[in-house]
């Protein structure tokens, strides 16, 4: 790698969620809606479009807007949402877009000679006698998409969501929200061949229990294997699920990743997350013999301004995959090295005195005025960590120290208020590898301590003791 890779994988003011990645030629490139910092709703921009060479994901490269939400007949005055994408190379050799706006309840496609757009409108999803799918009584309810151009030439299109839409949203229809459905495509990417199906239900004895389908369907075929991915019911994690068949079978293969580590050591209690937690989505990339999960984390005390992550995936000895652990270095080529300034928006574990929470539409950001938080300053500012108050951690992981570290540490911290930042490579600080005394300006400055770190594998763990608060911008080892 030209340089090493971090969490997120984009640059800090972009935002990117939903991403779902595919290896077309020489490069990565993955498909997301797209959010703005600040944002008051989801999914407020048109979609963009990242690449990178497939021996070199910390080289990622914008390719500008691929599609715009006005250029869909239905859309013209822009007033729906982008909402999350996914793209197929058709047999035709061209590459087919698809996506839906908001809770319309249609799917929609572009499509485009190259996958880095600009792609153009092409159609809607539809029945042979022309009517859309969603527009049907007792039709399930269309949401984000995911599509299948298989290797035998056949089509596969999924879709699904857990929680009832008003009729108001959907053209005053009634539909169903039975779980994950899949419908089989013509060639022409747009007409539906078979009915649609319910193959992954969110209630019965076919549910998977305690993970059970809620949304943002992902999925891929590797060797004689179906992966589907899904955010579940908890809808901080990401689940999935294997089948010899598209559209049929499926077992559930377990939690590939979950924003707060939770099931990660058998704790299922939100109360023991230790990042904030919100809604996520992503899909499965594979270069070679190596597996990433792709999902997204949340920002600024709300669920409106998402960010791209990607962590590796171990493979079981009995097939699947382990849950990944979140970390900072996700899609690099090993751990972090231990020298150079560090950005603490990397930082993937973040807690206050009182734990973490979860964002969603119905938690106030006053809710969490005690709380820390990833932010920005102006459209391209860089982010940052703010509000720190007293028993606050910011956490790193993993940095590679092949030799005992003996040498200084520079924090670049800003605030109000007068205390210590306790350095550590234990989460829960039993032991002190550096206590640093500090006392805020307005202005950022820098506070500089030696310290002694043991030779290993170790995540870095910094938790502020003292009155008022801390803004944390960077460490330099």
């Amino acid at each position: 790698m030209k340089n090493q890779a971090f969490n997120p994988y984009l640059p800090s003011w972009e935002y990117v969620p939903d991403g779902e990645p595919h290896l077309f030629g020489e490069r990565v490139y993955v498909y997301g809606s797209h959010d703005r910092f600040n944002a008051p709703i989801f999914c407020t921009e048109d979609y963009v479009c990242w690449s990178a060479p497939k021996d070199d994901l910390s080289d990622w490269r914008c390719e500008g807007v691929i599609y715009r939400k006005t250029q869909d007949p239905k859309n013209r005055l822009g007033l729906h949402l982008l909402f999350a994408p996914d793209v197929a190379l058709g047999a035709d050799g061209r590459f087919y877009l698809y996506y839906a706006f908001d809770f319309m309840g249609i799917i929609s496609v572009a499509v485009c000679e190259s996958p880095a757009g600009h792609f153009e409108f092409y159609g809607y999803v539809h029945y042979a006698d022309g009517t859309l799918w969603g527009r049907k009584q007792g039709d399930q309810f269309p949401f984000d998409p995911a599509i299948l151009a298989d290797t035998n030439g056949r089509v596969w299109l999924y879709s699904g969501f857990y929680t009832e839409v008003p009729r108001i949203l959907t053209g005053g229809k009634k539909l169903r929200h039975d779980g994950g459905t899949v419908v089989e495509l013509q060639n022409d990417m747009l007409t539906i061949k078979t009915a649609p199906q319910v193959i992954f239900p969110k209630k019965g004895e076919n549910a998977f229990l305690n993970h059970e389908f809620f949304e943002a369907a992902s999925i891929r075929h590797f060797g004689s294997k179906y992966i589907f991915v899904y955010s579940s019911r908890h809808n901080h994690e990401l689940c999935y699920a294997t089948s010899d068949f598209p559209n049929k079978d499926f077992v559930f293969g377990g939690t590939l990743v979950s924003l707060g580590d939770i099931f990660l050591n058998d704790s299922d209690s939100e109360q023991n997350a230790v990042n904030y937690l919100g809604n996520t989505h992503g899909g499965i990339l594979k270069i070679a013999d190596e597996y990433y999960i792709f999902y997204h984390r949340q920002t600024n005390r709300h669920s409106y301004s998402r960010q791209a992550c990607a962590e590796r995936l171990t493979p079981k000895s009995e097939g699947g995959f382990a849950q990944a652990e979140i970390t900072s270095c996700g899609l690099n080529a090993g751990f972090l090295r231990p020298s150079g300034t560090y950005p603490s928006y990397i930082a993937c574990n973040l807690w206050s005195k009182n734990g973490t929470g979860r964002y969603d539409c119905k938690a106030p950001r006053k809710a969490f005025r005690a709380h820390p938080y990833f932010t920005q300053k102006g459209k391209r500012g860089r982010q940052f960590i703010k509000n720190m108050r007293d028993g606050a951690v910011a956490g790193f992981k993993y940095f590679d120290f092949k030799t005992q570290y003996s040498g200084q540490i520079k924090l670049e911290l800003s605030g109000k208020g007068e205390g210590k930042i306790l350095l550590s490579t234990k989460s829960d600080f039993s032991t002190i590898n550096a206590e640093i005394s500090v006392k805020m300006s307005k202005k950022p400055q820098n506070f500089t301590k030696n310290v002694q770190i043991p030779s290993g594998k170790h995540p870095l763990f910094f938790k502020y003791l003292g009155r008022g608060f801390v803004n944390f911008y960077t460490f330099t080892l």
